[in-house]
């Protein structure tokens, strides 16, 4: 079974340099090393390991890179909590596909990482960096933006917040498992092994001393528990300010755009998706039934929708 290469690309933050984690997966299919690029970036206290099985299937037609965003997975953390915005993200992406040495690449991005594909797309490309048309080009070729929008549901933000950051250990893995599948009802019906599967990278083994209760080994997550700082100051009047930007960028975008969303999502709601295909780059959308926040690209269908927009069948 095709399995994915562990990556560092150095970034520049507040405190000098910091390593981002990556994984690849080299295209086994025809076009090889000549294969289009696709990046597939989590969700607020996901990883790159989410995108296991979508990488494993699009790695037939790409070469797939699937980023642990800073604070996550095996990347490092930042110094300071309020480091953990969409801009420094951003900006981290951009070094990253300097890495890649490519111009353009697709983008699938659940929850933030469709925020951070908005962010990328939409950034202003000075005129040296227009293609052969002369025609200054995104960086983003395609995009699928998977249960996210300009709006955001200020419930589910909420929601998000009950749990994030809490310092968290349990005797195992299958603890831990258990414990996600608490908090993610909206991921929709898994069997066992791929809820397995999605949980195993969540853990790191607590080192010795640092069980924060006394107690000795067992697991914690794996991400920065400072990512709860920022996130707390998020009040609805920020939110709703926050919008108008949201917007701006989203109908500045002119790549071919797909918008995936569970039909039970609380975060984006039916109202703000039927407005993301009537304006910018008049998206695509698909809806999963029995899903809410967020589709996990894990079931054949869900790929399928996504191999299909991006040129793989």
């Amino acid at each position: 079974m095709t399995e994915p290469q562990l990556k560092y690309v150095q970034c520049l933050g507040s405190a000098g340099l910091r390593r981002m984690a990556y994984w690849e997966w080299a295209c086994v299919g025809a076009a090889g090393a000549q294969a289009p690029v696709l990046v597939c970036v989590h969700g607020l206290t996901r990883q790159g390991r989410d995108f296991d099985t979508l990488a494993r299937r699009m790695s037939e037609s790409h070469r797939v890179i699937c980023p642990d965003v800073a604070g996550r997975g095996r990347s490092d953390w930042l110094p300071q909590a309020f480091g953990y915005q969409i801009p420094t993200y951003v900006a981290d992406m951009v070094v990253l596909l300097a890495r890649l040495d490519v111009e353009q690449v697709d983008w699938v991005g659940t929850s933030m990482g469709g925020l951070i594909g908005m962010g990328l797309a939409a950034l202003p490309a000075l005129s040296g960096a227009a293609g052969a048309s002369g025609v200054a080009t995104s960086l983003v070729r395609r995009m699928v933006l998977n249960d996210v929008g300009p709006e955001l549901g200020f419930e589910a933000l909420q929601r998000i917040g009950s749990y994030l950051g809490q310092h968290m250990r349990f005797d195992s893995q299958e603890q831990g498992a258990a414990y996600l599948a608490s908090i993610s009802p909206g991921f929709g019906p898994h069997s066992a092994a791929q809820w397995a599967a999605l949980s195993a990278p969540m853990f790191k083994p607590v080192e010795s001393g640092a069980g924060g209760d006394g107690v000795e080994g067992g697991v914690r997550l794996h991400y920065d528990p400072q990512l709860a700082a920022p996130f707390a100051q998020v009040s609805r009047e920020a939110a709703e300010a926050g919008t108008a930007a949201l917007w701006q960028a989203y109908d500045s975008l002119t790549c071919p755009t797909l918008l995936l969303r569970g039909a039970e999502s609380d975060l984006l709601s039916s109202a703000t998706a039927q407005a993301m295909t009537q304006r910018g780059p008049r998206a695509r959308l698909h809806e999963f039934a029995g899903v809410g926040h967020a589709p996990t690209l894990v079931q054949a269908d869900q790929i399928e929708v996504v191999r299909e927009f991006l040129g793989a069948v």
